[in-house]
C-alpha cells in the first residue's frame, strides 16, 4: 500500500468513525427540531458562514428538492440587510462548528428578537449559539480529518449527515412520494427514470406483426423491417397470440432440415411478456432483467396488440 493509499483510507476511516458516534448525540431535541420544521407554516432559512454556509446550500437544495421549503441566508449578508428574507412564520437554523463566530454572536439574538424559533447545527454545545437557540442539533467531531486539525473536514460531513437525516425525518412526516420527487426532478436522467413511461417510448417503434399463418419467409423479411429483433403474432382481431424473435427463428433453422410448410404459429412463443403502456420505463427494464429477454410486448386491457419496446429504447433514453 502506498503512502497516499493508506492516508486516504485513514482520513475516510476516521470521518466514518466520527459520523458513527454522532448517531448517539440524537436526542428529544433533533425530534423537536424535526416536528417543528414539519408544522411550519413558513420556510426553513439556514444560514451560515464560511465552509457551513455551503453546507447550509446544500442541505437548503436537498430540502427543497425532498419537499420541505427551504431558503439560504448567509450570515454575514443577513446583518447587512438580508434579514428581510426571514418572515414571521419562518424557522431559522444556524450551522457553525464553534457556535462562537462573530458574525453568528450578531445574528442570533437579532433573530431572536424577531420572534422566530430558532434552531442551532453547532459542534460545540457550551457554546454561544447552543446557549441561545431553541433546540440543538449536535454535530461535534473529535478531530478534523486535516493533519493540523485545522480545515473543516469532519465537522463539515457531520454537518451534511446531520442535514440528510433531518430532510428523510421530514420526508417521512410528510408522506413525501417517488412521485413527488419526480414533480421536483423532471429533467436528466434522474427525472426520466421518475416519469418516463413506457408509451413515451415504444410509439416510435414499428410494430411488427404476423398471423399464425403466414410463411417462414414473412417472419423473416417482417422482423428484419421492424430492427426490433421480434414480431408479434396476432388474431385478425389483432389481439396477443405469442411472439417470434430472431433467435427463436435461427434456433428453429438449426433443428428443421425440411423448411417446406412452416408456419408462424410453428415457432411462436404462446405466452409472450407483455407490459401495459402507462408503466414506467424503470419497471419496464426490470421486467426485462428479471425475465432476461430483451423485447416486451405492449398491451392495452384488452390484450389488444399496441408495439414493442426494446431493450434498446430504454438505453437510448438513458433509464439504463
Amino acid at each position: 500500500m502506498t503512502p497516499i493509499i493508506a492516508k486516504a483510507r485513514e482520513v475516510i476511516q476516521q470521518e466514518a468513525g466520527c459520523i458513527q458516534e454522532m448517531a448517539g448525540f440524537l436526542s428529544d431535541s433533533f425530534e423537536k427540531a424535526v416536528k417543528t420544521v414539519s408544522t411550519c407554516k413558513g420556510r426553513l432559512v439556514i444560514s451560515g458562514i464560511g465552509k457551513s454556509a455551503l453546507v447550509a446550500q446544500k442541505i437548503v437544495a436537498t430540502l427543497n428538492s425532498t419537499g420541505t421549503p427551504a431558503l439560504f441566508m448567509h450570515a454575514g449578508d443577513a446583518i447587512h440587510g438580508d434579514l428581510g428574507m426571514i418572515q414571521r412564520d419562518d424557522v431559522v437554523m444556524i450551522i457553525s462548528k464553534s457556535g462562537e463566530s462573530p458574525e453568528i454572536k450578531v445574528l442570533v439574538p437579532l433573530i431572536k428578537h424577531f420572534g422566530n424559533v430558532l434552531i442551532g447545527m453547532v459542534g460545540n454545545t457550551q457554546s454561544f449559539l447552543a446557549a441561545n437557540c431553541d433546540m440543538v442539533l449536535n454535530t461535534t467531531v473529535k478531530q478534523e480529518a486535516c493533519i493540523n486539525n485545522l480545515a473543516p473536514t469532519t465537522s463539515t460531513t457531520a454537518q451534511m449527515v446531520m442535514g440528510d437525516a433531518l430532510a428523510i425525518c421530514l420526508m417521512e412526516l410528510s408522506g413525501f412520494t417517488g412521485q413527488d420527487f419526480a414533480k421536483y426532478h423532471p429533467g436528466g436522467n434522474l427525472g426520466k427514470r421518475l416519469y418516463l413511461r413506457v408509451a413515451d417510448i415504444y410509439r416510435n417503434n414499428a410494430k411488427p406483426a404476423v398471423v399464425t399463418g403466414a410463411s417462414l419467409k414473412e417472419v423473416i423479411v417482417t422482423i428484419s423491417k421492424s430492427r426490433l429483433g421480434a414480431a408479434v403474432v396476432v388474431s385478425d382481431e389483432g389481439q396477443v397470440l405469442g411472439i417470434i424473435t430472431d433467435g427463436d427463428v435461427r434456433r428453429m433453422l438449426e433443428h428443421v432440415d425440411n423448411l417446406t410448410g412452416i408456419k408462424a404459429g410453428d415457432m411462436q412463443h404462446n405466452k409472450p411478456v407483455t407490459i401495459a403502456p402507462d408503466m414506467l420505463a424503470v419497471e419496464a427494464l426490470d421486467v426485462l432483467r428479471r425475465h432476461d429477454i430483451s423485447q416486451l410486448v405492449v398491451t392495452d386491457d384488452n390484450n389488444g396488440y399496441l408495439g414493442i419496446l426494446h431493450l434498446h429504447d430504454l438505453v437510448r433514453e438513458g433509464i439504463i
